[in-house]
């Protein structure tokens, strides 16, 4: 089947799916769906990092992300710092118990870290957003934002794309597409804005489509290194036409807190 055929079959089956549990879902229901999406993530992060087969850092991984996640649903952010903190220390101190007659290795302990920063407390501000004022409607903003760009993207790279843009890190993406992206995630803000957010300020809107388009991109070449450093082509094979959880999430995560920390502390 052709790639983008199938680009499209996920998304008619996930979207109204997605739809239903942000519209008509409480906040725990959308919070049981991103802890669930991003432990997925999280597996796939381990097998890029760590290999196949099961490992004490896998294992911690997945049991903090988790925690990490629960807490957030507090919106508690001196409880969710807690967490965070003594995540840090629980993971050295348990790679410090597990150092015998060796000179010690902390890549481990890097992978490990960097997979918890990265996964679960990225993703906790999507369930911190759906808890603020209008939650709802910033989480459809940050999503138009990202999948609107994306589809320009894809489309502009494939019709006119010519110069890459860091052919090391990913082959496939180019100068003309980042146009296109950043123009289509504009486009998205201000179509959303105008039908379904007009208390949203225009300038407000042009800004957030600008500067989250490009923050998104920048968190999918970021997991695009991640998989050229593992060998992979996609983060996994969940996600038919589209890869794996992580091939979905890269630039959802650097949005997410780009719009919540720019909604709180500049627009309010």
């Amino acid at each position: 089947m052709v790639p983008h055929v199938k680009r499209w079959i996920t998304g008619v089956i996930a979207v109204p799916i997605l739809f239903g549990i942000i519209v008509y879902g409480s906040e725990v229901a959308f919070a049981v769906l991103i802890i669930a999406v991003s432990l997925a993530g999280m597996q796939e992060y381990n097998q890029m990092a760590f290999g196949a087969g099961m490992s004490g850092e896998k294992a911690q991984t997945m049991v903090i992300a988790l925690l990490i996640l629960l807490t957030a649903v507090s919106g508690d952010f001196r409880l969710l710092s807690a967490v965070m903190s003594f995540a840090v220390m629980a993971v050295l101190i348990l790679h410090l118990l597990r150092i015998r007659d060796r000179e010690p290795d902390m890549s481990p302990v890097g992978k490990t870290i960097l997979g918890l920063m990265y996964i679960p407390v990225l993703m906790s501000y999507f369930i911190l957003i759906r808890k603020t004022p209008e939650g709802v409607l910033w989480i459809f903003f940050i999503l138009v934002l990202a999948f609107s760009g994306d589809v320009a993207a894809y489309y502009v790279g494939k019709g006119m794309g010519k110069r890459k843009l860091l052919p090391h890190v990913s082959p496939g993406k180019t100068v003309e597409g980042t146009i296109g992206l950043v123009a289509g995630s504009i486009a998205g803000c201000l179509l959303f804005r105008q039908l379904f957010f007009p208390l949203l300020p225009v300038a407000h809107a042009v800004i957030l489509g600008l500067v989250g388009s490009v923050t998104g991109q920048l968190g999918d070449l970021c997991e695009s290194a991640f998989k050229r450093a593992a060998g992979v082509k996609d983060s996994g094979a969940l996600l038919p036409g589209h890869g794996g959880i992580l091939d979905r999430l890269d630039c959802l995560m650097f949005i997410a807190p780009f719009v919540y920390y720019y909604q709180a502390l500049i627009i309010r």
